[in-house]
């Protein structure tokens, strides 16, 4: 159990950006990729989650708004190196090698700045790269680009047929990366990336599940929701952002998903997180069990990450 405290929240002004990347199956790839990084002075690397069945990983990292700058481009510049969308296969959709590209404000930092970061840091991949660079959450220009969602519904293979009409880049030109594909990048508030495994391989229950409860679907309040297939051993997944947790929080949403599994006669196996949760969203009382997790400690939040990571 985390009891969140005032003494828990950072008071340096940090930034945090979790990016994630087209690549959870080659072991040394994704090495290469986070050593970016790690390369970089006064950078602070948080968190690493890898998956397989996704073929996606999902590095967090914080620092003084130049360091995070720098590691940004330093791990996007070794994705377009290492990873070849052409080849790529998985079943989390995704739009480029780095697929998308947040930027997060911690203790004194403002949105603002974060969202100033994203415009700098996104045409400079244009730049670097030539790549299509989208921008979504507060850093959107357009209200249509708000959901990282609505940008990446084409996926890498689809992008090509619509990149001059509904999907012309805000900035870098007008065409795919012939490997690296397109990137997203925005500015947001921290956000709890949380996965409900069932006992069944019934796909269309999975989807089913999650089109009621998204909030597209007029379900939960800042809730995104998507239908998966896992494998070894086989089973379904409804995997989740809740963007804002003061309105739709973990028991809230793994009670939606456990219910409507129960009533199909489908046990939960497992919840998990990928990343890190803010420390308000562990409430007093709330355990482990209670959401099928195997723990909950202080090392699963941002907060707990920060000021271990800051000594």
């Amino acid at each position: 159990m985390v009891t969140p405290t005032k003494s828990a929240a950072p008071s340096v002004a940090a930034i945090e950006s979790v990016p994630n990347v087209s690549e959870g199956r080659r072991a040394s790839v994704i090495e290469r990729i986070v050593s970016a990084v790690g390369a970089v002075p006064g950078v602070r690397l948080l968190d690493r989650t890898s998956d397989a069945d996704h073929n996606r990983s999902v590095v967090t990292f914080a620092g003084a708004r130049p360091a995070v700058r720098e590691a940004a481009l330093a791990l996007v510049a070794a994705a377009v190196r290492e990873i070849d969308l052409r080849s790529h296969t998985g079943i989390h959709p995704r739009l480029g090698v780095v697929d998308v590209l947040p930027f997060v404000p911690l203790g004194a930092a403002t949105m603002d700045e974060c969202v100033a970061l994203a415009h700098e840091v996104g045409r400079e991949i244009a730049a670097r790269h030539a790549m299509p660079v989208y921008f979504y959450g507060r850093a959107a220009f357009h209200a249509e680009r708000e959901r990282l969602a609505d940008i990446r519904r084409p996926q890498f293979e689809g992008l090509a047929a619509v990149i001059a009409t509904t999907h012309l880049p805000d900035a870098g030109p007008a065409r795919v990366h012939p490997t690296a594909g397109a990137i997203v990048v925005g500015a947001r508030a921290p956000l709890i990336a949380f996965n409900v495994e069932l006992d069944t391989t019934d796909l269309a229950l999975a989807r089913r599940i999650a089109s009621e409860i998204r909030a597209s679907s007029g379900g939960l309040p800042a809730l995104q929701a998507l239908g998966l297939l896992l494998s070894a051993p086989p089973r379904v997944q409804v995997s989740m952002n809740l963007l804002d947790h003061e309105r739709t929080g973990l028991v809230t949403a793994f009670d939606a998903v456990a219910s409507r599994a129960r009533a199909a006669g489908v046990r939960v196996i497992r919840s998990e997180l990928i990343g890190l949760a803010p420390a308000a969203a562990f409430a007093a009382g709330l355990t482990a069990k209670r959401i099928a997790l195997d723990s909950i400690s202080p090392d699963r939040t941002i907060e707990g990450r920060l000021l271990a990571a800051l000594g």
